[in-house]
C-alpha cells in the first residue's frame, strides 16, 4: 500500500530530478520552445516541496492536489497548467483514502493524463508530454519500473516527430529531430515515482 509519506517522497524526488536536469530541459526547449522549461519546472517543484513541508496534507490525494495547485500558481507558460492538471486530477481521483494500491494509482494517473489531453487538445504522436504519459499510464497497471521505461521510451520517440501542438508546432518540419522537453520532464516524473517505489520496496 502507498501512504501519504510515499506521495510526499515522490514529489520531493521529482523536485530533485528536475533540479538536476533543469539545464538539459532548457537546452531541449531552446531548440523548439521558449528556452524556459527547465527553469520554470525547477521553480514550480521547489515551491511544491516547500508547501508540502508547511501544510502536511493528510492523504495521498491531498498531496497531489496541493502539488498541482502550487504548480498552477507558480509556473508560467503552458507547463504549469498542464502539470497542475495532471496532479490535481490524479489526486482528485484518489479521493480521501489514507492508503492506495498501485492499481488505484494507475487508474487515477490515467484520469490525470486524460485531463491533460483534454486541456491541451493533444493526443499521442503530437510531440507533447502525452507521448511519455500515455504509455506510462498504461504500463503502470503492470509495474512502476515498466511505467518508467515506457515514459523514457515515449520521450525518446518524440525525436523524429513533427510537433502538432504547442509552441513547437509553429516550427513545422524544423521541429523534427529534437526531443520534446515536456515529454522528457514527464519521463522524469514517472522515473521519480519508480525510484520512490523501489526505495519503499513497493
Amino acid at each position: 500500500m502507498l501512504d501519504t509519506d510515499f506521495f510526499r517522497r515522490w514529489m520531493t524526488a521529482v523536485a530533485a530530478s528536475v533540479e538536476r536536469e533543469a539545464s538539459h530541459l532548457t537546452e531541449l526547449d531552446s531548440a523548439i520552445g521558449d528556452a524556459d522549461h527547465g527553469s520554470n519546472l525547477q521553480r514550480g517543484f521547489t515551491a511544491v516541496t516547500a508547501v508540502l513541508e508547511k501544510d502536511a496534507p493528510a492523504t495521498p490525494g491531498a498531496v497531489l492536489t496541493l502539488a498541482g495547485r502550487q504548480l498552477i500558481s507558480t509556473v508560467g507558460g503552458a507547463s504549469g497548467p498542464l502539470y497542475g492538471t495532471l496532479l490535481r486530477r490524479t489526486g482528485k481521483a484518489l479521493g480521501d483514502a489514507e492508503e492506495v494500491t498501485r492499481d488505484q494509482l494507475a487508474q487515477a494517473f490515467a484520469a490525470g493524463v486524460a485531463a491533460v489531453g483534454q486541456l491541451g487538445g493533444s493526443q499521442a504522436g503530437d510531440k507533447t508530454m502525452l507521448d511519455a504519459l500515455l504509455p506510462a499510464a498504461e504500463a503502470l497497471a503492470g509495474s512502476f519500473e515498466g511505467a518508467a521505461r515506457a515514459a523514457r521510451a515515449g520521450a525518446e520517440a518524440t525525436v523524429p516527430l513533427q510537433a502538432r501542438k504547442g509552441r513547437a508546432s509553429y516550427l513545422g518540419e524544423r521541429s523534427i529531430g529534437h526531443q520534446d522537453p515536456g515529454a522528457t520532464s514527464s519521463a522524469l516524473l514517472v522515473e521519480a515515482l519508480a525510484a520512490t517505489a523501489d526505495g519503499a520496496g513497493a
